[in-house]
């Protein structure tokens, strides 16, 4: 990055008035010598991350779902917008993951998502802003859940009742997210990462292949197909939205850095890897594959390979959709044991609250995977309601409260105070168009008898 591009992106000092710790983290008084070490063991324990390791949490959390819906959004916007959107929102993302990392600079004792809302609106904002963070991550998890599902039954030919498969992927989910620390999670992320570029790599090749055996064009656009509603299109686009939700966790994760400072190595590491993937992986498929691709896009690949690209992609649908289980449940769990040693899962009472929680959150994501099973609009409905605020116009808010200063319409501060209103707007456009668009969406999948029941044995189609 040129001496420039440094600036732009230079950290400001914390402020000296700082609220203090105690608001969030909670202090642990009048212990024992036992549980004093038990304490000073838990700390040390949650702050083991470098940049490198928390990049690789990142693209353990984000690059997952996201990829496996960008062909059919490609397909419905045809491949100008297609890309323009892959990069432009990426590089939104990029700026407003930036703004998250300085918000937690400033203010070091943000330890999720929610106490940042806590400082723009007091208590009403935890509060509100935590019950987002709650219910976009249990929706993260129960789309994994989903995902792991439809590829069970792709790999044995709907052998099962898709219920029984979907216990299975809970499960699966529920034991990947007892482990409490992203520093574990950190030597997993290898193998979720090879696991999706293989994944991914092969549907792309597979789909080249069956189109040159073809010898025909698969007749893909370079503008939106036509008769486009408006809430097929909003499908579309909040399903690149969802592939840019990592701002979400990035609290979470920095608060676990043993030099939190040098998190924009991150952000820029992960939005670039995902920017290339994204729109390469949106483009390619459509490309190949042409209007009747398919979310998952694995299940474009013809009978066979689709079998071997959802079984390798298993690792990452698990590794993904668990590690997002672990971030709600720290959110929970820290929350409610505060003020105790509990809080750093390394006694008794730590560890069955911890796997208690854990399961319950789980539970809540299979209820959710069942209740909405049709993957675009699942991924759609989240991204509307919550990926709208935690990426986009919370940031923005961010900026404007916490961030800046002077006034906004100095000169220092004009060209910064337009951007971030522009990422607010696009939050808001989000929030309205998308939610609509998912409500509207569900209703006729079910009314017109496109998706199968909640809650049945039947196989996805």
């Amino acid at each position: 990055m040129d001496k420039k591009g440094e600036k732009m992106f230079e950290t400001p000092p914390p402020p000296v008035d700082m609220v203090s710790s105690s608001e969030v983290v909670g202090q642990v008084s009048d212990i024992s010598g036992f549980e004093k070490q038990k304490a000073a063991l838990g700390s040390a324990h949650f702050n083991r991350l470098g940049w490198k390791r928390l990049t690789v949490v990142l693209i353990v959390e984000a690059i997952a779902l996201g990829s496996l819906s960008m062909p059919a959004a490609f397909a419905t916007l045809g491949m100008v917008a297609g890309v323009i959107l892959s990069v432009g929102l990426g590089l939104v993302a990029i700026y407003t993951s930036y703004v998250v990392g300085q918000v937690k600079l400033k203010y070091p004792e943000v330890q999720h998502y929610a106490d940042a809302g806590r400082l723009i609106m007091g208590r009403f904002g935890y509060e509100l802003i935590g019950a987002m963070f709650v219910l976009q991550l249990t929706f993260l998890v129960g789309s994994h859940c989903l995902t792991g599902t439809i590829a069970f039954l792709n790999i044995s030919n709907n052998g099962a009742c898709s219920l029984v498969f979907g216990v299975v992927s809970a499960i699966i989910l529920l034991l990947l997210a007892i482990p409490p620390s992203f520093a574990e999670v950190a030597i997993l992320g290898y193998i979720d990462f090879v696991s999706i570029m293989a994944a991914i790599f092969i549907t792309i090749i597979a789909t080249g292949v069956q189109r040159t055996d073809l010898g025909v064009s698969s007749g893909w656009s370079a503008w939106p197909e036509e008769n486009l509603t408006f809430t097929k299109a909003f499908i579309a686009i909040t399903n690149i939205v969802f592939a840019y939700s990592f701002a979400i966790c990035q609290f979470s994760f920095m608060d676990e850095m043993h030099t939190p400072k040098h998190f924009v190595k991150s952000i820029w590491a992960l939005g670039l890897i995902e920017i290339v993937i994204y729109t390469l992986t949106g483009a390619l498929i459509y490309v190949f594959v042409g209007h009747d691709v398919k979310s998952p896009s694995l299940l474009s690949a013809g009978t066979l390979v689709s079998k071997i690209a959802f079984g390798i992609a298993l690792p990452v649908i698990f590794i993904s959709g668990s590690i997002n289980g672990t971030v709600v449940a720290r959110y929970i769990h820290g929350r409610i044991y505060r003020d105790s040693i509990t809080r750093f899962i390394n006694t008794t009472k730590g560890w069955v609250t911890w796997i208690a929680l854990v399961s319950l959150i789980t539970i809540i994501a299979w209820v959710i995977a069942e209740a909405i099973p049709f993957f675009s609009d699942l991924l759609a409905i989240s991204s509307a309601l919550f990926v709208s605020g935690f990426t986009f116009y919370f940031p923005a808010v961010f900026w404007f409260m916490l961030i800046r200063q002077g006034k906004w319409y100095a000169k220092e501060n004009l060209g910064k105070s337009i951007l971030n209103g522009f990422v607010f707007i696009i939050g808001m456009i989000v929030l309205v168009g998308g939610t609509y668009a998912s409500i509207v969406d569900i209703i006729d999948g079910y009314t017109q008898g496109k998706v199968r029941g909640a809650f049945t044995c039947a196989p996805f189609e």
